[in-house]
Protein backbone atom coordinates (compact mmCIF):
# COMPACT_ATOMS: atom_id res chain seq x y z
CA UNK A 1 0.00 0.00 0.00
CA UNK A 2 1.25 3.54 -0.77
CA UNK A 3 -0.11 6.69 0.84
CA UNK A 4 0.29 10.42 -0.86
CA UNK A 5 1.14 12.87 2.09
CA UNK A 6 -0.96 15.77 0.62
CA UNK A 7 -4.12 13.51 -0.10
CA UNK A 8 -4.06 10.63 1.96
CA UNK A 9 -4.59 8.28 -1.05
CA UNK A 10 -4.15 5.13 -0.31
CA UNK A 11 -3.01 2.46 -3.46
CA UNK A 12 -2.66 -1.28 -3.52
CA UNK A 13 -3.05 -3.85 -5.91
CA UNK A 14 -6.30 -6.18 -5.24
CA UNK A 15 -6.27 -9.88 -5.14
CA UNK A 16 -9.53 -10.60 -7.26
CA UNK A 17 -9.93 -10.82 -10.74
CA UNK A 18 -11.82 -7.81 -12.12
CA UNK A 19 -13.66 -8.09 -15.28
CA UNK A 20 -15.72 -4.75 -16.59
CA UNK A 21 -18.54 -4.93 -19.15
CA UNK A 22 -20.52 -2.71 -21.63
CA UNK A 23 -23.34 -4.16 -22.40
CA UNK A 24 -22.17 -7.77 -22.66
CA UNK A 25 -19.24 -6.63 -24.35
CA UNK A 26 -15.73 -6.98 -22.28
CA UNK A 27 -14.28 -3.63 -21.33
CA UNK A 28 -11.50 -4.44 -19.28
CA UNK A 29 -10.21 -7.94 -17.66
CA UNK A 30 -7.73 -8.02 -14.82
CA UNK A 31 -5.49 -9.77 -12.06
CA UNK A 32 -3.94 -7.07 -10.84
CA UNK A 33 -6.57 -4.31 -10.33
CA UNK A 34 -5.85 -1.35 -8.09
CA UNK A 35 -7.69 -0.28 -5.24
CA UNK A 36 -7.79 3.83 -4.34
CA UNK A 37 -8.96 5.20 -1.48
CA UNK A 38 -10.16 8.70 -3.12
CA UNK A 39 -12.50 9.12 -0.22
CA UNK A 40 -11.97 7.60 3.17
CA UNK A 41 -14.89 5.50 3.87
CA UNK A 42 -14.38 2.59 0.42
CA UNK A 43 -12.20 2.27 -2.55
CA UNK A 44 -12.56 2.86 -6.28
CA UNK A 45 -11.11 0.43 -8.87
CA UNK A 46 -8.42 1.54 -11.70
CA UNK A 47 -7.64 -1.02 -13.95
CA UNK A 48 -3.60 -1.47 -15.93
CA UNK A 49 -4.41 0.14 -19.07
CA UNK A 50 -2.65 -3.29 -20.46
CA UNK A 51 -5.89 -4.72 -19.20
CA UNK A 52 -8.18 -2.66 -21.11
CA UNK A 53 -10.15 -4.87 -23.97
CA UNK A 54 -11.92 -1.33 -25.59
CA UNK A 55 -10.42 2.08 -27.09
CA UNK A 56 -10.23 5.00 -25.37
CA UNK A 57 -11.27 8.33 -27.49
CA UNK A 58 -10.27 11.68 -26.19
CA UNK A 59 -13.26 13.86 -25.46
CA UNK A 60 -11.29 17.62 -24.21
CA UNK A 61 -12.13 16.67 -20.92
CA UNK A 62 -10.02 18.21 -18.09
CA UNK A 63 -10.25 17.93 -14.30
CA UNK A 64 -8.02 18.80 -11.28
CA UNK A 65 -7.58 16.66 -7.94
CA UNK A 66 -4.92 17.75 -5.61
CA UNK A 67 -3.73 14.47 -4.47
CA UNK A 68 -3.75 12.46 -8.02
CA UNK A 69 -2.88 15.80 -10.46
CA UNK A 70 -4.67 16.18 -13.94
CA UNK A 71 -7.19 14.08 -15.53
CA UNK A 72 -7.79 13.87 -19.02
CA UNK A 73 -11.09 12.45 -19.92
CA UNK A 74 -12.27 10.11 -22.31
CA UNK A 75 -14.98 8.28 -24.47
CA UNK A 76 -14.79 4.37 -24.10
CA UNK A 77 -15.48 2.69 -27.07
CA UNK A 78 -16.64 -1.10 -27.70
CA UNK A 79 -17.30 -3.53 -30.64
CA UNK A 80 -19.81 -0.67 -31.67
CA UNK A 81 -21.17 0.44 -28.52
CA UNK A 82 -19.41 3.89 -26.58
CA UNK A 83 -20.02 5.24 -23.01
CA UNK A 84 -19.08 9.15 -23.15
CA UNK A 85 -17.15 10.51 -20.16
CA UNK A 86 -16.63 6.86 -18.81
CA UNK A 87 -12.89 6.82 -18.44
CA UNK A 88 -10.08 8.93 -17.08
CA UNK A 89 -6.28 9.33 -16.90
CA UNK A 90 -3.65 10.85 -14.63
CA UNK A 91 -0.99 10.66 -16.99
CA UNK A 92 1.41 13.05 -15.39
CA UNK A 93 0.26 11.53 -11.38
CA UNK A 94 2.20 12.71 -8.59
CA UNK A 95 1.14 8.58 -7.73
CA UNK A 96 3.08 6.81 -9.99
CA UNK A 97 0.68 3.72 -9.75
CA UNK A 98 -1.82 5.75 -11.36
CA UNK A 99 0.21 6.88 -14.24
CA UNK A 100 -0.48 3.31 -16.70
CA UNK A 101 -4.22 2.69 -15.42
CA UNK A 102 -7.17 3.92 -16.44
CA UNK A 103 -10.29 5.06 -13.92
CA UNK A 104 -13.30 3.44 -15.30
CA UNK A 105 -17.06 4.89 -13.95
CA UNK A 106 -18.60 2.23 -11.70
CA UNK A 107 -21.81 3.17 -13.32
CA UNK A 108 -21.52 3.27 -16.70
CA UNK A 109 -20.44 -0.31 -16.69
CA UNK A 110 -21.12 -3.74 -15.36
CA UNK A 111 -18.48 -4.86 -12.84
CA UNK A 112 -17.63 -8.49 -11.64
CA UNK A 113 -15.33 -9.30 -8.63
CA UNK A 114 -14.22 -13.28 -10.10
CA UNK A 115 -17.84 -14.45 -10.93
CA UNK A 116 -20.03 -12.08 -8.72
CA UNK A 117 -21.15 -8.63 -9.97
CA UNK A 118 -20.85 -5.85 -7.35
CA UNK A 119 -22.20 -3.07 -7.08
CA UNK A 120 -22.37 0.78 -6.16
CA UNK A 121 -17.83 0.52 -5.42
CA UNK A 122 -15.62 -2.83 -4.52
CA UNK A 123 -15.84 -3.99 -1.35
CA UNK A 124 -13.46 -3.05 0.77
CA UNK A 125 -11.31 -5.76 1.86
CA UNK A 126 -10.64 -4.31 5.14
CA UNK A 127 -14.31 -3.69 5.96
CA UNK A 128 -16.38 -6.50 7.25
CA UNK A 129 -19.72 -7.34 8.24
CA UNK A 130 -21.18 -9.54 10.95
CA UNK A 131 -24.76 -9.87 11.48
CA UNK A 132 -25.46 -11.85 15.02
CA UNK A 133 -28.91 -12.43 16.39
CA UNK A 134 -29.70 -11.36 20.05
CA UNK A 135 -31.83 -11.39 22.53
CA UNK A 136 -30.72 -7.93 23.57
CA UNK A 137 -33.75 -5.51 24.20
CA UNK A 138 -33.65 -2.78 21.58
CA UNK A 139 -36.13 0.21 22.29
CA UNK A 140 -36.33 3.09 19.18
CA UNK A 141 -37.96 6.12 20.82
CA UNK A 142 -38.65 9.43 18.19
CA UNK A 143 -39.87 12.51 19.47
CA UNK A 144 -40.37 10.52 22.99
CA UNK A 145 -42.98 8.24 21.57
CA UNK A 146 -42.03 4.83 21.41
CA UNK A 147 -41.82 3.55 17.47
CA UNK A 148 -40.40 -0.12 17.84
CA UNK A 149 -39.66 -2.55 20.70
CA UNK A 150 -38.35 -5.73 20.16
CA UNK A 151 -36.18 -8.50 22.27
CA UNK A 152 -35.16 -10.64 18.95
CA UNK A 153 -32.91 -8.25 17.27
CA UNK A 154 -30.47 -8.71 14.61
CA UNK A 155 -27.36 -6.48 14.98
CA UNK A 156 -25.40 -5.58 12.05
CA UNK A 157 -21.59 -4.73 12.87
CA UNK A 158 -19.91 -3.46 10.20
CA UNK A 159 -15.98 -1.56 9.97
CA UNK A 160 -16.35 1.93 10.37
CA UNK A 161 -20.02 2.42 11.17
CA UNK A 162 -21.94 2.11 14.14
CA UNK A 163 -23.79 -0.86 15.08
CA UNK A 164 -27.05 -1.68 13.43
CA UNK A 165 -30.53 -3.23 14.80
CA UNK A 166 -32.40 -4.59 12.82
CA UNK A 167 -36.08 -5.32 13.81
CA UNK A 168 -39.02 -8.06 12.98
CA UNK A 169 -41.72 -5.66 11.28
CA UNK A 170 -43.69 -7.09 14.15
CA UNK A 171 -41.98 -5.30 16.48
CA UNK A 172 -42.16 -1.67 14.51
CA UNK A 173 -45.20 0.59 14.74
CA UNK A 174 -46.13 0.21 10.96
CA UNK A 175 -48.15 3.02 11.19
CA UNK A 176 -46.34 5.41 11.75
CA UNK A 177 -44.33 4.59 8.45
CA UNK A 178 -45.17 5.55 5.18
CA UNK A 179 -43.16 4.13 2.16
CA UNK A 180 -40.52 6.42 0.81
CA UNK A 181 -39.21 6.65 -2.86
CA UNK A 182 -35.79 6.68 -1.93
CA UNK A 183 -33.78 3.28 -2.68
CA UNK A 184 -30.16 3.06 -1.70
CA UNK A 185 -27.37 -0.18 -2.82
CA UNK A 186 -24.39 -0.91 -0.97
CA UNK A 187 -22.09 -3.91 -2.16
CA UNK A 188 -22.32 -6.04 1.04
CA UNK A 189 -26.39 -5.70 1.41
CA UNK A 190 -27.87 -4.99 -1.91
CA UNK A 191 -30.81 -2.22 -2.43
CA UNK A 192 -32.41 -0.67 0.71
CA UNK A 193 -36.09 0.36 0.33
CA UNK A 194 -37.14 3.89 3.01
CA UNK A 195 -40.07 4.58 5.03
CA UNK A 196 -40.68 7.83 6.57
CA UNK A 197 -41.93 8.33 10.09
CA UNK A 198 -44.97 11.04 10.82
CA UNK A 199 -45.01 11.39 15.00
CA UNK A 200 -47.56 13.81 15.23
CA UNK A 201 -47.01 16.70 13.08
CA UNK A 202 -43.27 15.83 12.42
CA UNK A 203 -42.39 13.58 9.52
CA UNK A 204 -39.22 12.43 9.49
CA UNK A 205 -37.65 11.53 6.24
CA UNK A 206 -35.96 8.58 5.38
CA UNK A 207 -34.96 7.48 9.09
CA UNK A 208 -35.96 3.67 8.60
CA UNK A 209 -34.87 1.17 5.53
CA UNK A 210 -35.37 -2.82 5.06
CA UNK A 211 -33.57 -5.06 2.49
CA UNK A 212 -36.20 -7.34 1.20
CA UNK A 213 -33.87 -9.22 -0.79
CA UNK A 214 -30.34 -8.50 0.44
CA UNK A 215 -27.11 -10.23 -1.45
CA UNK A 216 -26.04 -13.79 -0.24
CA UNK A 217 -23.98 -12.85 2.89
CA UNK A 218 -26.60 -10.65 4.48
CA UNK A 219 -29.49 -13.17 4.21
CA UNK A 220 -30.23 -12.47 7.95
CA UNK A 221 -31.41 -9.23 7.77
CA UNK A 222 -33.89 -9.92 5.47
CA UNK A 223 -37.23 -8.25 5.56
CA UNK A 224 -36.13 -6.71 8.99
CA UNK A 225 -36.45 -2.79 9.11
CA UNK A 226 -33.71 -0.66 11.02
CA UNK A 227 -33.54 3.00 12.36
CA UNK A 228 -30.88 5.37 12.10
CA UNK A 229 -29.33 5.43 15.27
CA UNK A 230 -27.87 9.01 14.26
CA UNK A 231 -30.95 10.19 14.43
CA UNK A 232 -33.37 8.62 16.81
CA UNK A 233 -33.22 7.41 20.18
CA UNK A 234 -32.34 3.90 20.80
CA UNK A 235 -32.61 2.34 24.47
CA UNK A 236 -30.23 -0.80 24.90
CA UNK A 237 -30.93 -3.21 27.52
CA UNK A 238 -33.22 0.30 28.97
CA UNK A 239 -29.51 2.15 28.67
CA UNK A 240 -30.44 5.51 26.46
CA UNK A 241 -27.61 5.12 23.99
CA UNK A 242 -25.43 8.21 22.57
CA UNK A 243 -26.50 9.10 18.81
CA UNK A 244 -23.37 8.15 17.37
CA UNK A 245 -21.34 10.14 14.41
CA UNK A 246 -20.72 8.59 11.05
CA UNK A 247 -20.99 9.84 7.48
CA UNK A 248 -24.92 9.14 7.68
CA UNK A 249 -25.15 12.30 10.70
Amino acid sequence: MTEDRRGRVEVEIGQKRVRVYLRGKLVADTLRPLLVWEIPYYPTYYVPLTDLRADLDPNGITEHSPSHGDATGYDVRVEGLRADGAALRYLDSPLAELKDAVRLDIAAFDWFEEDEQVFVHPRDPYSRVDILGSSRHVRVEIDGVTVADSHSPRILFETGLPARYYLPLTDVRMDLLTPSDTHTSCPYKGTADYWNVRVGDTEHIDIVWIYRTPLPESQKVAGLACFYNEKVDIYLDGVRQDRPQSPFS
